[in-house]
């Protein structure tokens, strides 16, 4: 027989639980849906010097989410500190092969866990989700081999429900866009460079002031392919040639927009299944 599912409120007890036997925990907090939910439950559940968020700022990182990470931390009274890391200075992140992701994780985990040893804390944790195990996630390895923890996912929380627990808690992230690290709009094999990351967080943040809230930018060498959801392509069309302006005046020769519209891990579609699996064996 199957087990049933477990209700919203039976998960967030399990989270609770899950928190409280850990103690003292540094949070992997990068200010997006996932993590900002779990800093406030960890102060939930903790004391406030049970807890420190570490925000990693570096190159594949923009700048309006750091300034939005360090808001979020103020509002919700959270020992919070900005550590600074460079993914391009990690040996063969640059050449960005199919397991990027678990490079970028495996250095942050690097800078944090210390920082949790030498401060007592006894466990680094990070926003992991229920949804993650189905999708491409090379970080989840990474965080396996560490030790570091997923409470969100050990939990079994969706997506879904953190943006409805959210919600019900005042968490302004609650309905907040999807965010992934700038080198994720770049297809695997592509050299990542400091230049292509600026331009692609340019081009990015100009949409962004147009008003379009889901936005990515997949550079393919000197072709920007703009992602935004369906229901906005009319609107994207309506300023095309303000856009098309403004990506060339970043860079860009030629600038398209896909028609299928923004879809997570666009990038992952060219890979095989045993590769979009890779994450499925170190579950945590």
């Amino acid at each position: 027989m199957e087990a049933l599912e477990l209700t919203i409120e039976q998960k967030y007890e399990r989270l609770g639980e899950i928190l409280r036997s850990m103690g003292k925990v540094v949070v992997a907090f990068s200010g997006g849906v996932d993590s900002a939910f779990l800093l406030k439950a960890a102060l939930e559940f903790l004391d406030r010097d049970q807890v420190l968020a570490i925000t990693a700022d570096s190159e594949t990182y923009p700048e309006r989410e750091k300034h939005e990470a360090i808001q979020l931390a103020q509002e919700l009274n959270a020992p919070h500190e900005v550590i600074h890391t460079s993914e391009l200075n990690i040996p063969g992140y640059a050449e960005n092969p199919t397991n990027r992701c678990y490079f970028c994780k495996n250095s942050l985990f690097d800078h944090l866990i210390p920082i949790a040893e030498a401060r007592g804390f006894g466990y680094v944790v990070f926003g992991a989700i229920a949804d993650d195990l189905g999708e491409h996630r090379p970080g989840l390895q990474a965080a396996h081999e560490r030790g570091v923890r997923a409470p969100l996912l050990e939990a079994g929380i969706k997506k879904s429900e953190i943006r409805h627990l959210s919600r019900k808690f005042g968490l302004r992230t609650w309905d907040k866009p999807s965010f992934a690290c700038l080198s994720s709009r770049i297809p695997y094999g592509e050299l990542i460079t400091a230049q292509k990351l600026s331009m692609i967080d340019q081009a990015e943040d100009f949409l962004i002031q147009l008003g379009f809230r889901q936005v990515r930018v997949r550079q393919h060498d000197n072709l920007a392919r703009v992602e935004v959801p369906a229901s906005d392509l009319a609107e994207v069309l309506a300023v095309a040639e303000t856009v098309h302006a403004k990506l060339k005046e970043i860079g860009y020769a030629y600038v398209t927009l896909d028609l299928k519209g923004y879809r997570s891990g666009s990038l992952n579609e060219v890979l095989a299944p045993e590769q979009q699996a890779v994450n499925t064996a170190a579950s945590v």
